[in-house]
């Protein structure tokens, strides 16, 4: 399966800006280069749909390009990732080891925190959003992973509350230069890319994973909806999650180019 051709851009433009480079080829050709440094971006989709693969792939390769890199991890223990990571050919154990990259359990800086209460109070969002802060700080990490910002929206509840988590969180890690994934687990309301509807709003990208039917087969698909500073394709691709890591090729039918 081959990669896709690269946006052209006009030379000085937003190539010239510092790039996040995911490590998926085609993903990185269709931004331009690569994720805008800084970005909050929004990885939606519904169940079996590569979301994490794809989050795990992004934080290994910026790994082994000396991008310190940190997945926050709501249901799958940091064991069972670790597992699942062993399966693909890209993971390199050594990478753990040496705390290039750093897996987290969520739940267990919940009970830390004594965030014990189905519903947080503000205080306790706060509290959330420092010990988040505070862990990229200390640790120098470029990359961040939150799988899934769904749970943690499910704890706040409050539409406005979750509005200033996505805000406050995106500004702090903008300041620290941290590239953001949030995975984000959607339902069948058409048109959202979240559970709540707020997040995608406020984030600078949303990266769409799904599954469509092709001459009786079921294929899983990418589609960049929106990102922020970058010229993109919106054009649908058929992706493959192989033992090297994600394939993508154009789908049967195309987009045109966005610029956000």
């Amino acid at each position: 399966m081959g990669t896709t051709p690269a946006v052209e851009t006009a030379p000085g433009t937003e190539r010239d800006r510092g790039r996040c480079q995911t490590g998926i080829a085609g993903l990185d050709d269709i931004l331009g280069g690569g994720i805008p440094k800084g970005n909050l971006v929004l990885i939606a989709g519904t169940v079996g749909t590569g979301k994490t693969t794809l989050t795990l792939e992004y934080l290994v390769r910026g790994a082994e390009r000396g991008d310190r890199s940190i997945f926050l991890s709501m249901t799958e223990s940091t064991a069972k990732l670790v597992q699942n990571l062993s399966s693909f050919e890209f993971f390199r154990p050594d990478l753990l080891q040496n705390g290039s990259l750093v897996l987290v359990d969520v739940p267990a800086i919940y009970e830390k925190l004594g965030l014990d209460r189905e519903e947080m109070s503000a205080e306790e969002v706060d509290l959330l959003l420092r010990t988040i802060r505070d862990l990229v700080a200390e640790l120098g990490a470029k990359r961040l992973v939150l799988d899934s910002v769904t749970g943690v929206s499910y704890r706040i509840r409050k539409e406005e509350r979750i509005r200033d988590f996505i805000l406050r969180l995106g500004q702090a890690m903008s300041q620290l230069d941290c590239t953001t994934l949030l995975v984000s687990e959607i339902g069948p309301t058409p048109g959202r890319y979240s559970l709540s509807g707020v997040e995608e709003a406020i984030v600078d990208g949303v990266i769409l994973l799904g599954n469509t039917r092709r001459q009786g087969d079921l294929l899983r698909v990418i589609q960049v909806i929106k990102m922020r500073g970058t010229p993109h394709s919106r054009a649908q691709y058929v992706i493959e999650l192989t033992p090297i890591g994600l394939l993508m090729a154009p789908h049967l039918k195309g987009g045109g180019h966005e610029s956000t």
